[in-house]
């Protein structure tokens, strides 16, 4: 098969063998983070007004349903009112947040990081151990793997620079604070911050979601189906496509999934070309 140069400068990024190269390190060579998950158009799609009430709403009743009677001193902001937040005042709402436990262990909390109105939004799983410290998604190995992926698209999630939003990625988790020890997230703690995603993707408007995770995918898909299962097709998130890859802490652990997960981002390129 004849590549592309930009098929070959993906390959390369990711760490996947060109025809007629060497084959990357094995695996005992490439280093695992510390806290890492490894679990398991012209015009932007704009959710109209009633479309973003229903998701409060909606992330309102689960987190009621999921989470039950709220204790008197744990303050809960409503869905509805961070449903009307501007970008300063939602940053300022999650630093604050104390509507579960999470909070009495995090360092930081997590926002997100990019161009808020970019193209492309990546939305990951729960911040590890160097998240939580740095208050930055998707940093050290896994971090440097997925800016790796970017790359090979001639993307980035600088927020600033030269290039528009068209080569922008804007980059959030499902949970904006660390639960200890890296442990999975639980259905209440996933609830309670729901909203705050709901209303960075309302914010951005990207015209791709690109869920890596299964957890990501149960948040913006509401499907207990394996990754696995979900890759290779272009779901639909309130009308904006969405594309379903493996977790870059995972392909730090299963070098062989690189391949599909590379096939996904071609996928998400694919669509986004399209418009």
């Amino acid at each position: 098969m004849a590549w592309t140069e930009r098929q070959r400068a993906m390959l390369r990024e990711m760490g996947l063998p060109v025809w007629g190269q060497a084959a990357p390190p094995p695996a005992g060579t490439v280093p695992v983070p510390d806290g890492a998950l490894g679990r398991q158009p012209d015009a932007a799609v704009v959710p109209v007004a009633g479309q973003v009430a229903g998701q409060a709403a909606a992330a309102e009743h689960v987190a009621a349903a999921a989470a039950g009677p709220v204790s008197a001193e744990v303050p809960v902001t409503p869905a509805t009112h961070i449903a009307a937040l501007d970008w300063p005042a939602l940053r300022e709402a999650v630093a604050e947040c104390r509507a579960c436990g999470l909070c009495e262990t995090r360092r930081h909390t997590v926002f997100g990081v990019g161009h808020e109105r970019a193209h492309w939004m990546v939305v990951g799983e729960a911040p590890g151990e160097q998240e939580d410290l740095q208050g930055e998604p998707f940093v050290g190995a896994a971090g440097q793997l997925l800016d790796s992926m970017l790359r090979a698209l001639g993307l980035t999630r600088a927020s600033d620079g030269e290039q528009g939003p068209e080569r922008r990625v804007y980059i959030a988790n499902t949970l904006k604070c660390r639960p200890p020890r890296n442990r999975n997230p639980e259905l209440e703690e996933m609830a309670r911050c729901e909203p705050f995603l709901i209303r960075q993707i309302a914010l951005v408007q990207p015209r791709l979601l690109l869920a890596m995770g299964r957890f990501a995918v149960q948040a913006l898909l509401r499907s207990g189906e394996p990754v696995g299962r979900l890759r290779g097709k272009v779901h639909r998130y309130q009308g904006v496509p969405l594309v379903v890859t493996y977790h870059p802490a995972y392909l730090l652990r299963n070098l062989p999934d690189k391949a599909r997960a590379w096939d996904d981002l071609c996928l998400a390129a694919s669509v986004v070309e399209r418009g």
